[in-house]
């Protein structure tokens, strides 16, 4: 974007480090929202290893896996897949070693995902009482 007054006040999907050029898919808006494909829509979705979001990009596509407690019968925990191909709309930059004294802020784990509504509600489900992961296809 080259027209500062316009990004002011706007809300950023993601950090941006300084001197990164700043698209329209990086602002909360039209631009990131436009990227969700018809039919679907956007999830947010907190990893539980919050490093594990720092690997994804937008435009990835992943499935989401839910760790429960016990499996039944007691032999160990319970993983389940509740997404499967989705795209990643935003996701959290790498601090880059700094952490927040450099200016950059904390990963805090939370992905946005493109997903049909119904995979919406198991995400939305899954995550009030599982743990959440994901694992990265080939593109």
């Amino acid at each position: 974007m080259t027209d500062v007054p316009q990004l002011t006040g706007a809300v950023l999907a993601s950090p941006v480090r300084s001197g990164e050029p700043v698209t329209d898919v990086r602002v909360v808006g039209a631009g990131l929202w436009s990227a969700v494909p018809a039919g679907q829509v956007a999830a947010p979705v907190r990893l539980a290893d919050l490093a594990v979001s720092t690997l994804l990009r937008a435009g990835d596509r992943v499935d989401v896996l839910a760790t429960g407690d016990v499996a039944a019968g007691g032999a160990g925990p319970a993983v389940q897949v509740v997404a499967t191909g989705a795209l990643v709309l935003t996701a959290p930059a790498a601090t880059g070693g700094d952490g927040p004294a450099g200016g950059a802020p904390e990963p805090d784990g939370l992905l946005v995902l493109a997903v049909p509504p119904d995979t919406a509600g198991r995400l939305a489900a899954a995550s009030a009482s599982a743990t959440l992961t994901v694992t990265l296809g080939r593109p």
